[in-house]
């Protein structure tokens, strides 16, 4: 992959994202002959994960969308999906309002949000992120996951 240069450059489109936590600019090189779209996010305060072994590491959203990715990304239809779950897992943890975390409590923030949107995906996620030894471990996964369905339709009615 070639890395563009382009320079000096001028907004011709500014938007903002629905949930109004970013900004989409569209952009053209001063000499007009490259057009492409910059993403301004609000840069939140720092925070801390500390890690099942005791480490702890700074909070890193591209690690997160790639753990996603990696794991549960083809039952989405593209990576703005995956983006969209990785801002809604960043959001609740920030909700917290803590320094720091651990990383079970993303794991299960990433486990409610995948419940929500892909029933598929959660059971993946689950069967990696709480280390399925047996199938009985997968059947239990599959029916809290039934039983959070339930409840949301019932919520709904």
């Amino acid at each position: 992959m070639s890395h563009l240069k382009i320079g000096e450059s001028k907004v011709i489109e500014s938007r903002e994202s629905q949930d109004g936590t970013m900004i989409r600019r569209r952009r053209v090189s001063l000499d007009g002959k490259h057009r492409f779209t910059t993403y301004e996010r609000i840069e939140r305060p720092g925070l801390m994960v500390r890690k099942r072994s005791g480490s702890r590491e700074a909070f890193d959203r591209d690690k997160l969308a790639k753990a996603i990715r990696n794991s549960v990304g083809k039952y989405f239809n593209s990576d703005l999906d995956v983006q969209n779950i990785v801002d809604s897992v960043e959001e609740l943890i920030y909700e917290k309002g803590k320094d720091e975390i651990p990383s079970s409590v993303i794991g299960e923030t990433i486990l409610d949000v995948l419940s929500e949107r892909n029933e598929m995906a959660y059971v993946r996620f689950a069967s990696v992120f709480k280390e399925f030894k047996s199938l009985d471990d997968l059947e239990r996964s599959i029916a809290e996951q039934r039983e959070r369905m339930a409840k949301r339709k019932e919520k709904e009615k």
